[in-house]
């Protein structure tokens, strides 16, 4: 029965122009309001209102005064729950939607704002994209929600419709209405499996110079200034002058100049994937990196934020 009224709902979307109105996009934030919420009666509401329909006939026919009353009083219950299960949602405000990061064919979690106003909310349901959830807020209150996405493609995708519907308290009407957020999302993309490293101006990374580290590197003229804790005295003795001892430590990690016109012999959604599979490298290596794109130019830079700056520009080309 369940099923039979929702093929019935998405035939009168299709069929009725009044149920489609808002199929539009539109700016945050949105308010429900009378003129978007539609009401049927469920599965068990049909059923109930044919119980209805026998005690009446029953009551009637017999003259039952205690059977008519009793009619009477479950009709206006199942109308008070038509209206409480509207008013769930009159008022009810989608004020924002923010979006974490994801790549493409991973899915894409939004965090969906709402504001009660001055009623408190009951088992209001959201679905969107195959996925569904519950949630309630008192009045005055705001929650928000997360709700994942699926994401197909690198680029700029647009939100899908949510479905905001809500059966309380009887489970005997449904009362729903669509929101169409003009917002989009922005999808990294998919890095490559596998590949060649980038290349460097030096293939080894720890090259060594003369520093005040640990480690001994060399023996060297005492010169002026030079603290006398650092003077090698045994080995001085042997020599005709003053040595000094001098330590190495390793070159901090190279920077990675990732540049688009290095990779000239592959086609553009290659060169995106693999530019992103060397910015995720060094994002894990913890190594400062750069990247030349045809309409973009950023500087070398490390940490999350140069990451996310570096895939959004990787996601935004054409």
């Amino acid at each position: 029965m369940a099923e039979t009224i929702r093929r019935l709902q998405h035939h009168a979307e299709r069929r009725l122009p009044a149920l489609t109105r808002y199929r539009r996009p539109e700016n945050l934030p949105i308010e429900l309001h009378r003129r978007r919420i539609y009401i049927v009666p469920t599965g068990l509401g049909l059923a109930f209102g044919i119980l209805l329909l026998v005690m009446l006939a029953g009551a009637l026919n017999y003259a039952n005064n205690a059977a008519l009353l009793l009619t009477c009083l479950l009709g206006a219950a199942c109308a008070a729950s038509m209206l409480v299960a509207f008013r769930s949602l009159d008022g009810l405000r989608l004020i924002a939607i923010q979006a974490d990061h994801a790549m493409a064919g991973q899915p894409l979690i939004l965090h969906l704002h709402f504001d009660a106003g001055i009623r408190t909310r009951q088992a209001i349901r959201v679905h969107m994209d195959g996925q569904m959830q519950a949630f309630a807020i008192p009045a005055q209150g705001q929650f928000v929600l997360q709700l994942p996405m699926a994401t197909t493609r690198r680029g700029w995708q647009a939100l899908p419709r949510i479905q905001l519907w809500s059966s309380w308290p009887l489970g005997l009407f449904r009362a729903w209405s669509w929101l169409y957020p003009e917002q989009s999302v922005l999808v990294w993309p998919c890095p490559e499996a596998g590949g060649p490293p980038p290349q460097l101006a030096a293939d080894d990374p720890l090259h060594h110079r003369l520093h005040h580290g640990e480690d001994l590197a060399a023996l060297r003229d005492y010169r002026a200034g030079d603290p006398q804790r650092r003077i090698a005295w045994k080995a001085s003795a042997r020599h005709d002058s003053l040595l000094v001892k001098d330590f190495e430590q390793p070159e901090p990690r190279q920077e990675w100049r990732l540049d688009w016109r290095q990779l000239s012999s592959l086609n553009n959604e290659a060169r995106i994937a693999r530019l992103a599979r060397w910015l995720g490298e060094a994002e894990a290596q913890g190594r400062p990196s750069s990247l030349w794109l045809p309409e973009e130019d950023i500087g070398h830079g490390s940490g999350p934020a140069h990451y996310a700056r570096c895939m959004s520009a990787l996601a935004r080309l054409p």
